[in-house]
């Protein structure tokens, strides 16, 4: 990087202020070694997840806070293995929804954007899989990704030319390169690393194997680096909230709406006295179970869709036959919808035909409502809902669960994450 020395000193500096003023972000930005990027593929920054690779001008161009953005930027996107989480996304509009979840982090931390930061506020506190479907669809995504693939694929072509090239001279060649110093085969390599000028060209991709043992290095990474500026008193607001999140241990929705029904199962003994025909006075316990009453209400709002409602279903009525639960289903919106409530025994084939009608606003009162009117309380309540609308003002005395589809909080009861 010598042939850049001020633009080397100002990435220096700017992470060593991270490190100071910022641990958390200063620990990630030392995981990622430096290197120049040929501005032919590097416009301004990027990274692998091994290095952070950079465009001279473009650093050159930025101040001295903006450089410690640049770095964060970079370094966040692999601590939060945005690399290993696209799947079979539109590679451009993945990247667009990684930028937008991360951004707002950094600048809510105190750092100051560089001029191309992409930030929307409307989608503060979202994970880029939850901003990826909110981007409209571009015409020139499916363009970018042929190029992508074109790219990639001339860069394999070019590969096997070479191997085929290297190989083509037989036993000589072999001969002449082992003969080589070791300092040669080092230069050698130094030049294939580089591109003109010192510039590195672009890396290659990685193996699925590869991309699953570098993000589990990541997330031992930010651990570690949460960890210390935890004990530096350096780590609070939205990134303290956004790491305690990342580092929760991660159970499926499913796995953790079974415990909750099963929990609510009673399995107890019974210290009844016996029949006086058995002529022994002593009273012995004995196992009694009890059917579990669990309502389940539907929010049909219009914000979750069929398919959702109807995945959801499925999962209770593969539950509630294992926990010997009768079920009873609520649908509403700002209202109870027709045909409440629909009662199923545990077995009953738990079914959800009603239409959701959407439109109208969200209130989760008549719910509560009903329930409070009924001679006992059930053993659960379930809601499957975006949490968008109006709580009642009192806790009620019985458990609830809540299946959250989005961001939004609740004000009591267990909320469980669905997407």
């Amino acid at each position: 990087m010598n042939d850049y020395p001020d633009v080397e000193q100002k990435l220096a500096a700017a992470r060593t202020r991270l490190i100071l003023d910022k641990p958390f972000l200063g620990a990630l930005v030392l995981r990622l070694p430096m290197v120049p990027g040929d501005p032919k593929w590097c416009e301004t920054t990027f990274s692998d997840g091994k290095s952070f690779y950079y465009n001279p001008d473009y650093i050159d161009a930025l101040d001295a806070e903006q450089t410690q953005f640049a770095l964060s930027h970079e370094a966040l996107h692999c601590a939060l293995s945005h690399f290993h989480r696209r799947g079979h996304r539109v590679k451009h509009r993945w990247d667009l929804a990684c930028d937008y979840a991360v951004n707002p982090l950094l600048i809510n931390d105190g750092l100051k954007p560089t001029p191309d930061a992409q930030h929307l506020r409307e989608y503060e506190g979202m994970t880029a899989e939850e901003i990826y479907p909110c981007l409209e669809d571009n015409d020139n995504d499916g363009e970018r990704d042929l190029e992508d693939q074109k790219k990639s694929d001339d860069t394999d072509n070019d590969d096997e030319q070479s191997r085929q090239d290297n190989s083509g001279g037989g036993n000589k060649k072999e001969k002449e390169n082992d003969e080589q110093s070791e300092g040669d085969g080092e230069q050698d390599k130094d030049q294939d690393d580089a591109g003109q000028g010192g510039l590195a060209q672009q890396p290659t991709g990685m193996s699925p194997q590869e991309e699953d043992e570098l993000s589990l290095q990541w997330e031992q990474r930010l651990a570690g680096a949460a960890q210390q500026a935890l004990q530096s008193g350096k780590l609070e607001g939205e990134m303290a909230r956004m790491v305690d999140h990342l580092l929760q241990p991660k159970l499926p929705w499913r796995m953790l709406l079974a415990r909750y029904m099963s929990a609510t199962a009673r399995e107890d003994y019974s210290y009844t006295r016996p029949s006086s025909r058995r002529g022994d006075p002593a009273v012995y316990p004995s196992m009694r179970s009890h059917e579990t009453s669990i309502v389940v209400a539907v929010d049909t709002s219009g914000s979750i869709d069929q398919e959702e409602i109807q995945e959801f279903i499925s999962e209770i009525d593969a539950i509630k036959s294992q926990v010997r639960a009768s079920v009873t289903l609520l649908t509403c919106d700002s209202k109870l919808n027709y045909g409440c409530p629909w009662h199923f025994e545990a077995w009953d084939a738990f079914q959800f035909d009603v239409e959701i009608r959407g439109g109208g606003g969200t209130s989760f009162k008549p719910v509560f409502e009903w329930v409070d009117e009924q001679d006992r309380a059930p053993d659960l309540v379930v809601y499957f809902t975006d949490a968008e609308g109006v709580f009642p003002e009192v806790e009620p005395n019985y458990p609830v669960t809540w299946l959250v589809k989005g961001k939004a909080k609740v004000p009591f009861g267990v909320r469980v994450q669905l997407n």
